[in-house]
């Protein structure tokens, strides 16, 4: 039962098949990894980037993916604009999105990391306007949530990089965009504090 970490490249798909009218604009899983019988557990959009883990254990899968195990995840989110004390508290807390509610949360500004590959493309780039930077760490996984939440505060993103899942963290394990290690599964759902 291997367990994958692979950082996902923008703009690919978090699936092995194709889909008929996107196929020619968005790579997908298959473009990068050919292990059979492995799943994406859990999902990031297309236009988001980093890490994912993948198994072919299906309990496993699930225990990773679902929200009632609470394997905490960490953004790198790239705004447009600059977080101010207010911006962060309000992120921090319980924000309604309309549809729900999220949970507390951490959200930090952090400076540019300077070891973070280049987005290919870039980002687009306003002389007018700075951007900023924040590490959110979230213990749950609606769809989309990262960029709603930033953009309910006024700061929408530009930049979307997940760097941790639980234990697993780009910093220890060290891939680039489209590469990918296998790892023990044995760390995954341990005893939350």
């Amino acid at each position: 039962m291997p367990l994958i970490l692979f950082n996902k490249p923008f703009q690919v798909l978090c699936q092995f098949s194709r889909e008929p009218d996107r196929a020619q604009s968005h790579e997908t899983l298959a473009d990068y990894l050919d292990i059979p019988g492995i799943y994406p557990a859990g999902r990031l959009d297309a236009d988001s980037e980093g890490l994912m883990l993948l198994t072919d254990d299906g309990r496993l899968q699930h225990q990773i993916a679902h929200p009632d195990h609470k394997e905490a995840k960490t953004y790198l989110v790239q705004v447009d604009g600059v977080p101010d004390a207010a911006a962060l508290a309000r992120l921090q807390a319980p924000l309604d999105l309309g549809d729900f509610v999220t949970k507390p949360c951490r959200a930090v500004q952090i400076a540019e990391p300077a070891w973070l590959w280049p987005r290919n493309p870039p980002i687009r780039v306003r002389q007018d306007k700075p951007t900023g930077w924040l590490a959110i760490t979230l213990e749950e996984g609606k769809n989309r949530q990262v960029r709603r939440m930033t953009a309910a505060v006024g700061l929408p993103t530009l930049r979307l990089v997940r760097v941790s899942i639980g234990p697993f963290a780009l910093a220890t394990h060290p891939l680039m965009p489209g590469e990918w290690m296998e790892v023990p599964a044995a760390v995954i759902g341990g005893p939350k504090k």
